[in-house]
């Protein structure tokens, strides 16, 4: 059965923009169909529901403060379940208060779309400077065993055209999935191209079929909307394909997790996304992600012209995981050098597909990556 994908006109008259990565993500949101924002402001997040409040009006979709964080989860869920493509936009600690919101939306297969501008932390932290310690949270912070997509742009550009693909991803899997970008990027202002069309994933529908079970293959069920005739359960509980808790039944525990789990493992290349920089002859890899891949390329770029056969693998998506690219690095390079402006979530989860040295290069005093700090914190630790 063939994806339900199709083209549609940009919201945006096509051409050149001049625009901020934040108001970059509101209009790839508006492009991708979002009609529904819930949110709390917080900093450095708080200029996409700025934004959503003027362009959701131009396009009769809905927008809702909520009291915090905690109300604007189930909000998103609400909103889903209704029928709508919804979105959030926060910060590391907004993140730690949704958390058992997005657990709910992993078990009850709600598609939402989450914009984490990442921020210094743990708790309050600094409020306005960049990070990238969510990357573990957004993962692993709810509890159970579960498949989420993160994303994680490096430009304007990518603000836009991967928060289009967030919402793809979510509609097409049925799962919470994340712009896991940070503040230097939300930030950032730069050119943004708007194309005539983008692509965008229409919920599939079948009525009459089981909304939390499926036989088929990409394991997917189709997702109806209350009102729509299908006498929804929705529960947070174990449940089983028409949706009857089922909380003391072993095998329907087992089939449930096995299948959310599969859902998004047994497709993850069509999420997984990276590119390759110099790699051709390379002796040393670098990884990076995010803003902080920006200096990081440049270094890379600095020690090649002093010889050193150096390249990057640069992580667009982050969730489900680029294990085998990473491994392909590993078996090549002597070492492999992480620059992440946190204590090294990447890098710990890198040496899981390599037995080469795999050296961290944090940072986490509230500022960005510098090229020179990158280049010279890889000639000290030059096996």
């Amino acid at each position: 059965m063939a994806l339900p994908f199709k083209k549609v006109k940009s919201s945006l008259t096509p051409g050149w923009y001049f625009m901020q990565g934040n108001e970059a993500a509101t209009e790839g949101a508006i492009a991708a169909g979002c009609r529904f924002y819930a949110g709390y402001p917080i900093t450095p997040s708080s200029e996409v529901m700025v934004r959503m409040v003027q362009r959701l009006a131009d396009v009769g979709g809905v927008f809702v403060q909520m009291e915090d964080e905690i109300g604007s989860v189930g909000a998103l869920i609400g909103a889903s379940w209704a029928g709508a493509k919804a979105l959030t936009a926060t910060a590391g600690p907004g993140i730690s208060l949704m958390t058992e919101g997005i657990g709910y939306a992993v078990i009850t297969e709600t598609p939402c779309v989450i914009i984490d501008v990442q921020r210094a932390g743990p708790s309050t932290g600094q409020a306005t400077r960049p990070g990238q310690g969510d990357v573990m949270q957004v993962k692993w912070g709810a509890h159970g065993d579960n498949e989420i997509v993160a994303l994680a742009p490096w430009s304007v550009q990518e603000m836009y055209e991967l928060t289009i693909k967030a919402f793809n991803f979510s509609e097409r899997f049925r799962v919470p999935a994340f712009v896991l970008t940070d503040e230097a990027v939300g930030h950032l202002r730069e050119t943004l191209v708007i194309s005539e069309e983008v692509e965008v994933y229409d919920r599939f529908k079948a009525p009459g079929l089981p909304p939390f079970g499926t036989d088929d293959p990409r394991g997917v069920p189709p997702m109806p909307a209350f009102g729509e005739g299908e006498n929804l359960l929705v529960t947070g509980s174990t449940h089983d394909p028409q949706g009857f808790r089922k909380t003391a039944d072993p095998a329907a525990h087992a089939k449930l997790t096995e299948r959310l789990v599969r859902k998004v493992r047994d497709y993850k290349e069509e999420v997984i996304q990276t590119e390759s920089y110099f790699l051709e002859d390379a002796e040393f890899g670098v990884v990076s992600f995010g803003f902080t891949a920006r200096a990081a390329i440049q270094a890379v770029k600095t020690l090649r012209k002093e010889g050193v056969k150096i390249g990057m693998l640069r992580l667009v998506s982050i969730w489900p995981f680029a294990g085998e690219a990473v491994a392909e690095l590993g078996q090549k390079c002597r070492a492999v050098y992480v620059p992440e402006m946190n204590r090294g979530q990447v890098a710990g989860e890198i040496r899981k597909y390599t037995t080469r040295p795999v050296i961290p290069i944090p940072k986490t005093n509230g500022e960005v990556f510098e090229p020179a700090e990158i280049v010279e914190a890889i000639r000290r630790n030059m096996p």
